[in-house]
């Protein structure tokens, strides 16, 4: 599971490196196309399937970007990445790590939300009374260091749950699996599968974001740098981006997969076909605002609610520039 367990660590490296800017990548060097290095926020998997079908398929080519896809992990952290200019673009994971690097001034944006809804969720044993999130009330709940200054303020606030209810998760299964009083953290496309196979038996899963959590998941990041250098760049990526994710779940995933289980040998074909399934059936990537205006739309209302609720909990003050953290000059078009 990608969660969060980078953003605490990101936020600090980034004070130390925003004052460097990207550079524009050199056309020339690619044989007339735009080099563009992308990193993603995790190891390869279904949720970065768009990114890479618009590789597979050619639509960034057509679109005239070669781009590299850098695979993301442990020791990865792309918000350092684009800050120092290592990288062009990259996947930031969730709208706290979006709004983090506006409060420290970092000099990059969010220029699309391949994911509508994020994907974060609870899980719980069946038959233990628990049928909503606000049943978890005043229960033990496992958690990564990095949620708890994270969707845990937004359940915090909503749900009126307690920092006593805290314990900690360590990105394993066998925890939960041990205990059936146990509730954890994961996320839709991951967890749920894993701790069903493992278990015999299907786990009560509860999507944060059909309960109004506000967040977005999987924006495409971009120094402003190449922003203002470049805008056609970043608007040919993401309207590649946006094609990319619209085959990908809606048309055939094969050239995608294909990529992703080269690049990492871990992954299963099983894994892909479940996550890709769970994305198509609970709108994540194609539901709320892209229903109407296409594949990565964000708005407004979105961000400001996602910061209201944040600033309300005192994690950003309330005289921040929250819309400095993105920009909707580059909406995808074509990918409704």
């Amino acid at each position: 599971m990608k969660s969060l367990q980078l953003a605490a660590a990101a936020v600090a490296a980034l004070v130390l490196s925003a004052c460097s800017p990207a550079k524009a990548p050199d056309q020339a060097a690619s044989g007339g196309l735009t080099p563009i290095k992308f990193a993603t926020d995790w190891r390869a998997e279904a949720e970065h399937g768009g990114f890479y079908e618009a590789l597979a398929t050619g639509e960034y080519k057509k679109r005239g970007l070669d781009v590299t896809i850098i695979q993301g992990g442990p020791a990865v952290n792309v918000p350092q990445l684009l800050a120092t200019g290592a990288i062009d673009m990259g996947v930031g994971s969730n709208s706290f790590i979006v709004m983090n690097m506006a409060n420290q001034h970092v000099p990059v944006k969010a220029v699309m939300a391949a994911m509508q809804s994020d994907p974060q969720v609870l899980i719980a044993h069946s038959g233990q009374g628990i049928h909503s999130i606000a049943d978890m009330k005043g229960r033990p709940i496992m958690l990564a260091d990095a949620s708890i200054t994270a969707f845990w303020i937004w359940l915090k606030a909503k749900y009126h749950f307690t920092d006593d209810q805290v314990r900690k998760y360590t990105f394993s299964d066998a925890p939960f699996l041990a205990d059936r009083k146990a509730i954890q953290e994961g996320y839709l496309t991951s967890e749920p599968y894993t701790i069903e196979k493992a278990g015999h038996e299907k786990p009560a899963v509860f999507l944060l974001a059909d309960e109004g959590y506000p967040g977005y998941a999987a924006m495409v990041l971009v120094n402003d740098s190449l922003i203002t250098a470049k805008p056609q760049v970043v608007k040919a990526f993401v309207d590649a981006t946006a094609a990319g994710w619209k085959a990908y779940l809606y048309g055939d995933p094969k050239p995608a997969d294909a990529l992703i289980l080269k690049d990492n040998p871990e992954m299963t074909q099983d894994v892909l076909d479940q996550a890709r399934a769970k994305m198509r059936e609970k709108g994540i990537v194609l539901s709320g605002d892209a229903a109407a205006q296409g594949v990565g739309a964000m708005t407004d209302a979105r961000w400001k609610a996602f910061f209201d609720v944040a600033a309300s909990q005192g994690v950003y003050p309330k005289s921040m520039d929250y819309k400095s953290a993105y920009t909707l000059q580059f909406l995808p078009t074509g990918a409704k």
